[in-house]
Order: C-alpha cells, then structure tokens, then sequence
C-alpha cells in the first residue's frame, strides 16, 4: 500500500464448502422467488448467530460458508497465527 512502511498481507479465501448448521443458527432465511432475484434462490438471506458443521469443514483452515460469502471462516490456527501476527482488521466470532 503505498505510503505504508511496515508490509501488509492479502487473505484471499478461495475454497467454499456448504457448512453451515441451519438448525443450530439464530435465524436463518433464504431467498425466494417472491424477491424477484432468480439467481440467489436457495442461498442464504440472512444468518444471524453463524453455526458451522465442523464435520463438513474437516481440517480446512480457511474457507467461505457456501451461499454466505460475507463471512470468512478460519481455523484456531490460523487465528493465531494471525493475532500473533499483529494482524488489524479483524473480528473473531466462534461458530463451532
């Protein structure tokens, strides 16, 4: 970044897996036909109080929960290794 001494990393997450545990979320909605996007029906509208099935995860360490791409998931590990790091920028939420 220019202007910025110190060096900076880019996380690009590439790897979707269908994770998340719908029976253990807060809420969950979908997006129906009614909403008038074709394309987005079936994935998810809203999560709130994000569960994963670590079961579908496996040993993934960095991944995006399939049809909620605003959420980037990433193991214990890396975690902190990040935080070790002095990694800014960050919220860490636990969703086991």
């Amino acid at each position: 970044m220019e202007g910025r001494p110190e060096p900076y990393f880019i996380l690009n997450a590439l790897r979707l897996i269908r994770c998340i545990d719908d029976e253990r979320c807060e809420e969950v909605r979908f997006w129906e036909p009614r909403h008038g996007d074709p394309k987005k029906v079936g994935q998810y509208r809203n999560v709130v109080g994000l569960k994963v099935d670590p079961a579908k995860i496996g040993y993934t360490h960095v991944l995006r929960p399939w049809g909620w791409r605003g959420t980037l998931i990433v193991s214990e590990r890396i975690k902190q290794l990040m935080e070790q790091a002095g990694t800014t920028g960050t919220k860490f939420v636990e969703v086991r």
